[in-house]
C-alpha cells in the first residue's frame, strides 16, 4: 500500500477503504510475512458482537517485527535506551541483538513450562528487557499482560487473578527520577493472593537486596544465560490472543481488553507508517510507558514492524530538571516526538530557558496522545518545540481500539488546534444524539463507530457479556467509544471528553467506581463519590466527595490518610487531588447519585445546576456548594 503523501491521496485511500474494505486491508496485510494466507478477510456482527479478521491466516508477529528485517537491517539500531539517570550510558540494541535476546527470553519461558495460550504478567521498569519480555511471549505464543509498574499490589492482584497468569516477569526495583521503587516487594505482597502463579523471574536493575523464595523465584540473568539464541516461533492463527491489557472500568473492576495477532499487526504497522510519515533510519520517540496501550503500539510493535529505531526512555520529564526531554532530543537527534498533553502542560510551567538551551532542530514531526490537547498547550508546543515548522499529529484512540483512529497525517492533513481532524482510512465514525439518532453534518454528540477495524479489541477477557453491554448496547450495531465529540463544517473531529464514569488523569483512564471503592476502604469513610474536574497539568483531576461516619476532627490529616489508602490499593496516579467532606450526596429517590451536579460543583460552576427537585434531599446541594473547594 502506497504511503499517503497528499490530501488527494488520503481521500482516494479513504474512499477505497470504506467502499471496498476487504480489498483495502488485504492489500495492506500482503506487505507482511504470513506462513499461511488468510481464507477470509473479515467476518463481523456488531450485535453479538463478533469480529474476525484474516481468518485462517497463520503468522508470528515477531517474525514481522524482527526476522524479516535481518537481511537488510541486522546492524541497524532497533532500540535506543535512555536510562533514568542521564549520567548512565545509553544502550543501543541492533535488530540482530534484539532478535537474539528475544529468542533467549522465549526459550527461557519455554524452559519454565510456558506454552502457547498461557498468560504471563509483566511488571517491569522501562528497560530493554521489558521489550524482550513482551516479544519473547509473542515469540512462543504466550499471552502477555503488562501491568504498569506504578500500580500497587492490590491492582496487581486483580489483574493477575482475572486472567490466571502462571508466571510473573519483574525486577528487583526501578528508578523513577530520584526515587527507587521496590518492585519485588510489591510482587511478593501480591502473590500472597495469586494462587495461579507458579514462578517469578526477577531482573536485577537497582541492586536491591530482594529476598528470593526458593522454588518460586529465579534471577533473570541466571535463567537467560544458558538459553539458545535460536527460538522457533510459534505459528499463531490471526485471531489467537496476542495480549491482554487492563483498563479501568466504570464498575470498579478493571477490564482485560483482548487483542489478537493478525489484525493488530496489520493496523499498527499501517497507522505508524501513515500517521507519522516515517522515513528510513529516523529516530522515533514515544514517551509513554509500556504499561499503557500507547507503549505497546507505538514504542514496540509499530516502530519495529516498520524497521524503525525506537527510543525507550526510563526517566521522567522533570528530573533532574524540566529540560530532560529537550536534552534527550538534542543528545540523540530525535526526529519524531510523541508525548502527552499532560507532559506538555507540566513542562510549559517551567522557565522557557529549559527549552531554549537545547538544539531541537532534528525534530521533523510532533505528536500528542492520551487526551485532547487544549489550545494554549498546542500553541506552546508548536512555537517552542516545533519552532512553527513541525506538523503536530493530535491522535485520538483508546486501549480498546488498539491503534490510532482519528488523526492528522503529518504534513498532509490541514491542522486545526484541539482537533484530531479526520478519520484514518478504514475508520468510519459517526455522531449520535442521546436519543440514538445519527447526527449528520456539523454538530456535537457521542462518538461511535459504524464499521470494524483490524486492531479493535475482540472481547473483555472472560466476560464477553460485559464487552457487549459496555461498548455495543448504547447504540445497537455500533461500537460506542464513551467519548463526546464535535464535528465542524470541514468534517474535522474534536473530542470533548468522556460521557461515562471514566476520568482521564494524565492521559490514563481511571474508573470512578474503582477510586471510590479504594476511598471507602478507609475506616472513617461511610460513602464517597468521585468526579473529574479541569486540571491545569493533568487535564482532569480527581475530585472526591466523602461522607464520614463521624465529623473529622482533623480534615487535613484524614485527607492525607485517604490519599495514602488510594495509593496503596490502586497506585499513586489515582490519589484524589481534592477531597471535600459532606454530610450527604445528591441522590434521586431510587438512590442514584446525580453526578452531573457534582461535576458542576467540582468545575466551579454552581450557578446553573439544573433541576434538583427530583432529589431525595435537595438541601444537600446547598451544603455541597458552600463547602466547594477552590
Amino acid at each position: 500500500m502506497d504511503i499517503i503523501k497528499t490530501l488527494s491521496d488520503y481521500h482516494k485511500q479513504y474512499e477505497v477503504s470504506t467502499s471496498k474494505p476487504d480489498e483495502f486491508w488485504a492489500e495492506v496485510a500482503s506487505e507482511f510475512v504470513w506462513r499461511k494466507k488468510w481464507d477470509k478477510v473479515l467476518q463481523w456482527d456488531f450485535h453479538k458482537p463478533e469480529v474476525k479478521w484474516f481468518q485462517g491466516g497463520k503468522l508470528n508477529i515477531t517474525e514481522n517485527a524482527l526476522d524479516r528485517h535481518l537481511p537488510h537491517r541486522a546492524n541497524q539500531t532497533a532500540i535506543l535506551w535512555e536510562p533514568n539517570d542521564p549520567s548512565e550510558a545509553p544502550r543501543k540494541i541492533s535488530y540482530q541483538e534484539l532478535h537474539r535476546e528475544v529468542c533467549k527470553v522465549g526459550n527461557m519461558l519455554r524452559s519454565h513450562h510456558v506454552k502457547k495460550g498461557d498468560r504471563v504478567c509483566i511488571y517491569m521498569p522501562m528497560v530493554p528487557e521489558l521489550i524482550y519480555a513482551v516479544l519473547g511471549c509473542a515469540r512462543i505464543g504466550a499471552v502477555h499482560s503488562v501491568v504498569f509498574a506504578g500500580f500497587s499490589a492490590g491492582s496487581l492482584v486483580d489483574r493477575i487473578n482475572d486472567c490466571g497468569c502462571s508466571v510473573v516477569l519483574t525486577a528487583d526495583g526501578s528508578f523513577r527520577g530520584d526515587k527507587k521503587l521496590d518492585l519485588k516487594a510489591i510482587v511478593d505482597e501480591a502473590l500472597l493472593q495469586c494462587p495461579t502463579v507458579r514462578e517469578t523471574i526477577v531482573l536485577k536493575r537497582t541492586g536491591s537486596n530482594s529476598p528470593m523464595k526458593s522454588g518460586r523465584d529465579f534471577w533473570w540473568h541466571e535463567e537467560v544465560m544458558s538459553q539458545s539464541a535460536d527460538c522457533v516461533p510459534e505459528m499463531m492463527d490471526a485471531e489467537d490472543l496476542l495480549f491482554i491489557l487492563y483498563t479501568s472500568g466504570s464498575t470498579g473492576k478493571p477490564k482485560g481488553m483482548v487483542h489478537t495477532c493478525g489484525g493488530y499487526m496489520v493496523f499498527i504497522g499501517y497507522t505508524f507508517r501513515t500517521v507519522f510519515q516515517y522515513q528510513d533510519k529516523e529516530l522515533f520517540w514515544c514517551t509513554a510507558d509500556i504499561g499503557w496501550v500507547t507503549g505497546h503500539s507505538y514504542i514496540i510493535y509499530g516502530p519495529l514492524l516498520a524497521g524503525a529505531t525506537t527510543l525507550l526512555f526510563e526517566g521522567i520529564p522533570s528530573w533532574p530538571d524540566p529540560g530532560r526531554f529537550w536534552q534527550t532530543i538534542e543528545r540523540h537527534k530525535v526526529n519524531i516526538f510523541y508525548t502527552a498533553p499532560t507532559a506538555i502542560r507540566s513542562l510549559e510551567q517551567a522557565p522557557i530557558s529549559y527549552v531554549n538551551k537545547y538544539d531541537l532542530s532534528s525534530i521533523r514531526i510532533l505528536g500528542t496522545v492520551g487526551e485532547p490537547i487544549n489550545e494554549e498547550a498546542w500553541h506552546w508546543y508548536n512555537k517552542n518545540i516545533g519552532k512553527g515548522r513541525c506538523p503536530i499529529v493530535d491522535t485520538w484512540w483508546q486501549t480498546e481500539t488498539g491503534g490510532i483512529m482519528i488523526s492528522p497525517i503529518a504534513g498532509v492533513t490541514p491542522l486545526k488546534p484541539t482537533y484530531a481532524t479526520l478519520p484514518l482510512p478504514g475508520i468510519q465514525p459517526t455522531l449520535m444524539d442521546e436519543q440514538g439518532k445519527e447526527i449528520t453534518g456539523t454538530g456535537e454528540g457521542r462518538l461511535a463507530m459504524k464499521f470494524p477495524w483490524p486492531s479493535m479489541a475482540r472481547t473483555i477477557y472472560g466476560n464477553h457479556q460485559r464487552f457487549r453491554e459496555t461498548y455495543f448496547s448504547t447504540f445497537p450495531g455500533m461500537y460506542f467509544t464513551g467519548d463526546g465529540c464535535r464535528r465542524d463544517a470541514e468534517g474535522f473531529y474534536r473530542i470533548t471528553g468522556r460521557v461515562d464514569d471514566i476520568i482521564i488523569v494524565s492521559g490514563h483512564n481511571m474508573g470512578t467506581a474503582e477510586i471510590e471503592s479504594a476511598v471507602d476502604e478507609h475506616p472513617a469513610v461511610c460513602e464517597s463519590a468521585v468526579v473529574g474536574y479541569p486540571h491545569d497539568i493533568k487535564g482532569q483531576g480527581v475530585y472526591t466527595f466523602v461522607i464520614c461516619y463521624e465529623k473529622p476532627s482533623d480534615e487535613d490529616k484524614l485527607r492525607s490518610e485517604i490519599r495514602e489508602v488510594v495509593a496503596k490499593i490502586i497506585g499513586p496516579i489515582a490519589k484524589p487531588d481534592k477531597i471535600q467532606f459532606v454530610s450527604g450526596l445528591p441522590k434521586t429517590r431510587s438512590g442514584k447519585i446525580m453526578r452531573r451536579i457534582l461535576r458542576k460543583v467540582a468545575e466551579g460552576d454552581t450557578s446553573n445546576l439544573g433541576d434538583i427537585t427530583t432529589l431525595l434531599d435537595p438541601s444537600v446541594v446547598d451544603e455541597i456548594k458552600r463547602g466547594a473547594l477552590s
